[in-house]
């Protein structure tokens, strides 16, 4: 017998009190020093670098039974291996997610450009055009992938020149020495830039949006007590991270 449009209507409330209802009775009886979970995660270096190493500690210290296993996978594979059971959790930019994956924002960040200082006017900013003309360094798991500065720089009916499409934060970085690339990049990913003495942090010369680091999970999963757990460890983490700043000068 098919459903009334107000029977179905009335599903997706149901189901989200079931499963908050789920969500209450589990962390009735979950204690984290004991509890026994294996959680799949999807994170880049990025987080590896910034917001995960405290949890790490945290989970160590409180929780040593529950088991992190991590990979990492472009936005949109996230979303669809949340979607599939494949992942628990998956951290990143989340800016128009599936209406079943729920989001968190963790902290802000914002870009930063980032050339050898040889490469640069004596002042150690570029003009916008100028900017726009040198060679760029893309960080994204696909070549083809569009983010937020494309976006950008698309609505003005403008792009920049990808002389160089990699997936890896820390590499990037390792790039720019004795080149003329540019690679404007999350301000928090540049912790430990003093030991490339000839880079130089600026601003780039437009404005692009500030970015609100997020975790996303499905909401088939928000029950779950140490997921739960274990993203309130990345909240709080979080939470530190906004209060201290970026200790990023350079």
């Amino acid at each position: 017998m098919a459903l009334t449009a107000k029977a179905q209507a009335l599903i997706r409330p149901l189901e989200a009190a079931l499963l908050s209802l789920n969500g209450l009775l589990g962390e009735a009886d979950f204690t984290p020093a004991t509890a026994r979970a294996r959680l799949r995660l999807s994170l880049s270096d990025y987080a590896a670098k910034t917001i995960f190493p405290s949890v790490v500690r945290r989970v160590r210290t409180e929780a040593p039974g529950i088991e992190l296993a991590i990979s990492q996978a472009s936005r949109e594979a996230m979303h669809a291996q949340l979607s599939d059971g494949e992942l628990d959790l998956a951290l990143g930019i989340f800016p128009n997610p599936p209406e079943e994956i729920l989001v968190e924002d963790l902290f802000p960040d914002r870009f930063v450009s980032v050339a050898d200082a040889s490469e640069l006017p004596d002042e150690g900013q570029l003009s916008f055009e100028d900017w726009l003309a040198r060679p760029h360094v893309m960080l994204a798991l696909r070549p083809d992938a569009n983010d937020e500065i494309e976006k950008t720089l698309s609505a003005k009916g403008l792009r920049r020149r990808i002389a160089l499409a990699l997936p890896h934060w820390t590499a990037a970085v390792q790039m720019l020495e004795g080149t003329d690339l540019i690679l404007t990049i999350a301000k928090r990913a540049l912790i430990g830039i003093g030991q490339y003495p000839t880079l130089r942090c600026f601003d780039p010369p437009l404005v692009l949006p500030e970015i609100a680091y997020q975790q996303a999970w499905h909401v088939r999963k928000d029950p779950d007590p140490a997921l739960r757990w274990l993203r309130g460890c990345f909240v709080e983490a979080g939470q530190r991270m906004s209060a201290g700043g970026s200790s990023v000068a350079r």
